[in-house]
């Protein structure tokens, strides 16, 4: 039986994406390599793919919600990939590959007679759970017009271009300035801290004056003064599109000082506490450097 959509990684953005797709009424067929996640979307009304091969020869259009720029290559043109395989008129790529990966798997999926979507996204595990994220759409115009109702059940659509590569010039833009914000904040939050100010009464400041971002009205009271680090961004993969970012700025001659030392930061986190913490767990790095934790203080 044929599916609405196929939907390929069910990880922390990709599974309650797949979930709003089903609970808006479309027909899914999904795979991942662990089969927990894909019982739970079965139990939900979706139809389970034991591979790339089934998914791509049920559905006419597949969802990647990837990890890495080398499992979308993988997924895309390795043995029993999408390209290679039936179906899959349209692959829409959630994933943060970086623009020359996408402009890579486009020629890749344009050989076979198929087309790239780029549609990466922003707004965390939460966003992807309320449907808020904001969707940075990019490619030829009869694709993307066939896509934009389905994926408003994901959030808000935003058309950066028309052309893979766009999307994800888009998204990395994104994620630089929203690392750059976090770092910051967190030299800032532990210097105040030290000094003696309340960490929520410095939030509080901030957020009602010029110094205001993402991570002072969000990932700072939420997930750092809670001592909770559970935003849900592995701190490896801000890493990597961090590198993505800087990658297109050296490609087309962007000066980016600021970013490189926003990288250099994100790397030297990765190294010390492992890959797989949580992105807020920048702090603790300056928390360990500065002899002081920021704590969480009871109002």
């Amino acid at each position: 039986m044929a599916h609405d959509f196929g939907f390929i990684g069910l990880g922390t953005m990709g599974r309650p994406m797949a979930l709003r797709l089903l609970e808006a009424g479309y027909t899914l067929i999904a795979h991942d390599q662990r089969e927990s996640a894909v019982d739970e979307l079965v139990q939900r009304g979706a139809s389970a793919a034991g591979s790339v091969e089934e998914v791509s020869r049920m559905a006419p259009v597949v969802f990647l919600s990837l990890p890495m720029p080398e499992v979308v290559r993988k997924v895309i043109s390795g043995p029993g990939g999408l390209a290679e395989s039936a179906g899959s008129e349209i692959v829409v790529d959630l994933s943060t590959t970086g623009t020359q990966v996408a402009l890579e798997m486009r020629e890749v999926l344009s050989a076979a007679g198929k087309t790239l979507v780029d549609c990466p996204i922003s707004g965390g595990a939460e966003g992807a759970a309320a449907g808020t994220l904001a969707l940075m759409l990019a490619g030829p115009e009869q694709a993307v017009e066939r896509l934009e109702t389905p994926l408003r059940n994901l959030g808000k659509v935003f058309r950066v271009g028309d052309a893979a590569g766009q999307g994800q010039t888009m998204k990395v833009i994104n994620n630089l300035l929203s690392t750059a914000a976090l770092t910051i904040t967190a030299e800032a939050m532990v210097l105040g801290s030290k000094a003696g100010l309340d960490p929520h009464a410095m939030l509080d400041v901030l957020n009602a004056g010029s110094g205001q971002n993402s991570s002072t009205s969000s990932k700072f009271p939420k997930h750092v003064l809670t001592r909770s680090f559970d935003f849900g961004m592995p701190i490896a993969l801000s890493a990597k599109d961090a590198r993505l970012c800087l990658d297109e700025a050296e490609r087309l001659g962007v000066p980016m000082i600021v970013g490189n030392s926003v990288r250099q930061m994100l790397t030297l986190t990765r190294d010390h506490l492992g890959p797989e913490v949580d992105m807020t767990c920048v702090v603790n790095v300056v928390e360990e450097w500065a002899k002081h934790e920021i704590g969480e203080i009871t109002r």
